[in-house]
């Protein structure tokens, strides 16, 4: 006990810390003037390490943190609001404007669906992960510092506690995202389950602050114009926490991605901001990952994309072939949301957004996407003829290859241990099954037909010819078309293979806790192996000692599975900040310096200089002896370039614009930029 109480982090030091830092900023005193009904009184910036650690995205402590800050205040001190659930979105409006704009299209933060509550438990063992990781980061610190022997012990002993209860936690994660049951549509009763992907957790991030002050030291702009719009990005944020899951939350979480790319341009010069901390946990380890590059952000959205996408396809009614059409839409899609992120964020400090990750889960979701096309093949029917029956043995082997390609991938070292055992069991299972498919279907091409003079001798003969890399007992393929007895062998052969596999299929799913507990394992291995075994059980003889072995079946597809490309383009999006002036010159890489006024005074003869372009207004050839030289002399020589607000539309209104004033900005690379003619 003495050790946990040296070992942990105080909570109360660290906010008290924060607020001799808040107290000592630079010269601001909290108030709750300027801000929304609801949201407290305005925090000035505190150190944001320190911010991010005393921040918690558990169900528990979250609750508690979002009811401080949606409290009001009374004579300084808050005023408690009553609790919200757990997984609600924090809104920063309320009165009458909070029933519009809570819940955004696509957000369901009240959902109390199983998936909600799996994603509500994996929050919580994120949460105790790290708690577990800063006791033995502590524990280890006590270790090297001390030199007495007892404390030694007593540390020792601790530390093998806490490494227990941290492999518990983290077995506990496993399971928790080896969970695809509670993902699969109620209708799919005679389908495999689908291996969905989880979303990725991240902690609240408040733009207020940061951005108010850099739009105040930047652009030399009042930030209290902008505070709406900071607003309304952070609830499109908070609302992407919680998504719903159907094309909305994919829309919703598009929206968000797309504001990115401007936002990063507007505010985050170098693609970080230094007072802004982004935290996502990693969904695979439950570890966190903190860093001021929106980079993380971006690939964070992108993840969770591509993991909705995954979860709105394993929950899809696959018994109509348009249900599974778009099921295998949606895992192509979450595909190529994972390429994207894989060739444009290669250094994300991030487990599951490593390369390697992102290889496994590629593999994964197109053989699952193929699967998806193979069960359409098999529900719409197949011709009872020995070419047909072929082609779909082709079929299941291709399907069965690709799992087998799934396999080695995340049997990898840098990968192995954090792959949930749950998929890697549903992938050996499958695999095994469709290879057994595949001899079966073939044995019933071979044993239950003969060719007759009325069939098509050339199409079997060159169906027959593709299947093997080598025909069996170097006979050929017309030969053992027109010999029952080659037939009957080698149909045996494969039903002995098939009947192997579905074995190794069931021995597989016996290993797994969780496949154990999903009855539909059960119904589907063991019912093709029945009808195998039955099948084999017909043709065996007592004087039957043939052990022929079945030769591999080449796989083969007249179907390309193929990734699906996002369109990503922010061009499509509407920019919160537009208001700031065009985004190609009023940008994080451009730095101004202080506005000044220029008076310029009416004469005859014009005002002496000229105007071009449209959204940003250029001022040019100033005559020596206009009014414009003579008021303003900086103007001598150089170019002006005004930035208008809006786009102009009559050039007489140009004059007229800046007849009086204009309120000049000069960038350090001393090109005179005008902003706001007035």
């Amino acid at each position: 006990g003495r050790v946990r109480a040296t070992v942990k982090v105080s909570r109360t030091g660290s906010a008290a810390a924060a607020t001799r830092r808040t107290g000592s900023g630079r010269g601001r005193i909290p108030s709750a003037a300027g801000r929304r009904p609801g949201r407290g009184a305005e925090k000035s910036r505190p150190d944001l390490d320190s911010e991010n650690r005393e921040r918690s995205c558990s169900p528990d402590q979250g609750g508690e943190r979002q009811n401080r800050e949606r409290s009001g205040t009374d004579n300084g001190r808050p005023v408690p609001v009553p609790a919200a659930p757990a997984a609600m979105t924090d809104s920063v409006r309320s009165g009458p404007q909070r029933e519009i704009s809570y819940f955004h299209k696509g957000c369901n933060p009240y959902a109390q669906t199983g998936r909600s509550k799996l994603q509500t438990h994996r929050v919580s063992l994120n949460q105790q992960i790290i708690k577990a990781m800063r006791l033995r980061a502590g524990a280890e610190n006590l270790l090297q510092a001390t030199d007495n022997t007892r404390v030694r012990e007593i540390v020792l002993l601790e530390l093998s506690f806490v490494n227990s209860n941290l492999q518990l936690l983290r077995e506990e994660l496993e399971t928790v995202n080896g969970s695809v049951q509670v993902y699969q549509g109620e209708q799919d009763s005679l389908c495999f389950p689908l291996i969905p992907l989880g979303l990725k957790e991240t902690k609240e991030v408040d733009f207020l602050l940061p951005f108010k002050d850099f739009i105040q030291e930047h652009y030399s702009e009042s930030p209290a114009l902008y505070e709406e719009q900071i607003l309304d990005l952070m609830d499109l944020r908070q609302a992407t926490r919680t998504p719903s899951r159907s094309v909305a939350g994919v829309e919703l979480l598009t929206s968000y991605y797309r504001q990115l790319t401007p936002l990063e341009s507007r505010f985050f010069p170098g693609g970080r901001h230094p007072h802004l901390f982004f935290t996502w946990y990693d969904s695979l380890t439950g570890l966190p990952v903190c860093q001021p590059h929106l980079s993380l952000e971006k690939a964070s959205v992108l993840f969770n994309m591509a993991a909705l996408y995954t979860q709105n396809g394993a929950r899809t009614d696959r018994r109509s072939p348009a249900g599974l059409r778009t099921a295998a839409i949606a895992f192509r899609s979450a595909a190529g949301l994972l390429w994207e992120l894989r060739e444009t964020y290669t250094h994300v400090p991030s487990f599951d957004l490593s390369p390697a990750v992102q290889g496994v889960l590629l593999h994964l979701l197109l053989a699952q996407a193929r699967e998806c096309s193979f069960e359409e093949m098999v529900l719409a029917g197949t011709a009872n003829r020995v070419s047909s029956l072929l082609r779909l043995a082709q079929e299941a082997a291709q399907l069965s290859d690709t799992y087998t390609g799934v396999e080695l991938s995340s049997g990898q070292a840098a990968v192995q241990s954090h792959v949930p055992p749950a998929w890697r069991h549903t992938v050996q299972v499958k695999l095994q099954h469709y290879r057994a498919l595949a001899h079966y279907l073939v044995s019933i091409a071979l044993i239950d037909h003969r060719l007759g003079p009325l069939d098509d001798a050339e199409d079997q003969e060159e169906v027959l010819t593709g299947l093997y890399d080598q025909m069996p007992n170097q006979l050929h393929p017309l030969t053992l078309l027109r010999s029952g007895e080659h037939r009957l062998r080698l149909g045996k052969a494969h039903l002995r293979s098939a009947i192997m596999a579905h074995e190794e299929a069931l021995r597989v799913q016996g290993l797994c806790p969780s496949l154990k507990k999903m009855q539909i394992f059960q119904n589907i291995l063991r019912g093709s192996h029945r009808r195998s075994l039955a099948k084999f059980t017909e043709l065996e003889q007592e004087d039957d000692f043939d052990m022929m072995e079945a030769p591999h079946i080449i796989g083969k597809s007249s179907q390309q599975i193929e990734i699906l490309k996002p369109d990503l383009s922010s061009d499509k999006v509407v920019d919160l900040f537009q208001k700031l002036g065009p985004l190609a010159v009023f940008c994080a890489r451009q730095r101004w310096t202080a506005p000044r006024k220029i008076q310029l005074q009416p004469a005859q003869g014009g005002r002496g200089f000229g105007l071009r372009d449209e959204a940003v207004v250029r001022v040019t050839a100033v005559e020596p002896s206009s009014s414009a030289a003579v008021s303003q002399p900086s103007l001598y020589g150089k170019e002006t370039r005004p930035s208008a607000r809006h786009t102009y539309t009559d050039h007489r209104a140009h004059h007229s614009c800046l007849h009086h004033l204009l309120c000049q900005l000069v960038p350090h690379r001393q090109t005179i930029v005008c902003k706001k003619p007035q």
